[in-house]
């Protein structure tokens, strides 16, 4: 088993070669573990949070109105800043090219995308001038930060109400390849992402799939969000069915483009889960996603954006709005600590709701992480090795625990909360 292990993972170390090339982040945790901001300058001491948890990505709006406030003239100053400061703190940025401009369009009404209610806003872009305007601003954007290692996103959940007046998706496979092609004519080595579709929009994405504009992107996005009372591991039938649609739909050399959850959360708030539950699905959704060869996990969100327990939008944070630490924000801290350096390398066969998965790193290190989706029970699991001198545990906040052993199986204890399990 130790050979067989060694001989895997060479293999796995060769693979990661094509992913470093293509800038998306390996199968290597905490490598792809990112989280949603709302914030551009300043903001150190949460940057200072963001990097001590573990978080190797952010996801910011990178604002059209905001940078170009003069046609054909564009201030990048503030964006500068945030992108120096990801830097100096191990980050890298995925700015999602966002949203219109009234320079170039008018206002209209539409319904608010998270509440609902009827509001006034600029239009999308979906005459031929502003179309033109936003490739070029775009464009004009990644070739500005060129060599900052960005991942562009074009534009956000285009199938719900952050287009405006309402969802059109001819119109923005309109402004996607209009945009592609600006970017990757300017900046031919530029990673480009989208749709970043709210949830599994299938109408949606068999358009965008089929459109022509996967000849341009590196990755396909999509934000997986679940109901509250709906667990992270249901993800995996979505993701072999958008898998499948990809590889009928994409043109040749597309087919394997990855798939990117590029945002997706559980809101602690009173109608939505439990603290120590989201704490949870933080570490599960990461954890599922990286076994469904999913590279890039966007948590949303950074941090409470209100004081409200009812509202759930104020919930949603892994710290709270004057950033104390909230389970979510221990349990991702102890998730990148203790799985740094590691991919995984099976999922060991069991009951469906109980998850044992066998990960390895590049020294030959073993290390078991472990849960269900039932209630808890024990479950004897096989030693990855003949001969282990020592074994450690660590429960999903940080604690260590002695494992058991009987009979040479190691009897794993699954609960709702992953626990690790380090074999020497």
């Amino acid at each position: 088993m130790q050979i067989k292990l060694r001989l895997m993972v060479a293999l796995l170390g060769l693979l990661s070669v094509a992913a470093t090339a293509a800038e998306l982040p390996e199968l290597i945790f905490p490598e792809g573990v990112g989280v949603n901001i709302h914030f551009v300058t300043e903001h150190t001491n949460d940057l200072d949070l963001i990097a001590a948890a573990g978080f190797k990505f952010v996801r910011m709006d990178f604002s059209w109105e905001s940078t170009e406030r003069k046609k054909g003239e564009y201030t990048w100053g503030d964006y500068e800043e945030l992108t120096a400061n990801l830097e100096k703190h191990g980050l890298r940025a995925i700015y999602i090219l966002d949203y219109s401009n009234d320079l170039y369009e008018e206002r209209v009404s539409s319904l608010h995308a998270i509440t609902h209610e009827e509001q006034r806003g600029t239009a999308s872009p979906q005459h031929p001038k502003s179309i033109a305007a936003y490739a070029r601003w775009a464009a004009a954007a990644v070739e500005h930060f060129r060599g900052q290692h960005v991942i562009w996103e074009i534009w956000n959940e285009p199938n719900g109400y952050f287009w405006k007046p309402k969802p059109d998706v001819k119109q923005y496979l309109t402004l996607a390849l209009a945009a592609a092609k600006a970017i990757r004519t300017q900046v031919p080595k530029a990673k480009i992402i989208g749709p970043a579709t709210s949830g599994f929009d299938w109408p949606f994405m068999e358009e965008f799939l089929k459109s022509g504009v996967l000849e341009y992107l590196d990755a396909v996005s999509v934000h997986p969000y679940r109901d509250p009372g709906t667990p992270p591991e249901t993800v995996t039938e979505d993701y072999k069915k958008l898998r499948e649609m990809i590889g009928r739909l994409a043109p040749g050399g597309k087919k394997n483009l990855p798939i990117i959850s590029g945002e997706w959360g559980y809101s602690s708030s009173t109608a939505g889960v439990l603290q120590e539950v989201q704490a949870q699905y933080l570490v599960r959704q990461q954890l599922v996603n990286m076994l469904n060869e999913v590279p890039l996990s966007i948590w949303y969100d950074w941090k409470n954006d209100g004081l409200d327990r009812g509202d759930n939008e104020h919930n949603f944070g892994t710290v709270t709005a004057d950033l104390k630490p909230k389970p979510a924000y221990v349990a991702v801290k102890t998730l990148t600590h203790e799985l740094s350096g590691y991919r995984i390398l099976r999922r060991i066969e069991m009951d469906p709701k109980d998850y044992v998965l066998v990960c390895v790193n590049g020294s030959g290190g073993c290390k078991m992480v472990g849960w269900t989706t039932a209630k808890a029970h024990s479950v004897g699991v096989e030693m990855p090795f003949k001969s282990v001198h020592r074994i450690t545990g660590m429960d999903g906040f940080g604690k260590g625990f002695t494992p058991k052993v009987k009979e040479g199986d190691l009897i794993f204890k699954v609960e709702q909360m992953p626990k690790y399990y380090a074999f020497e």
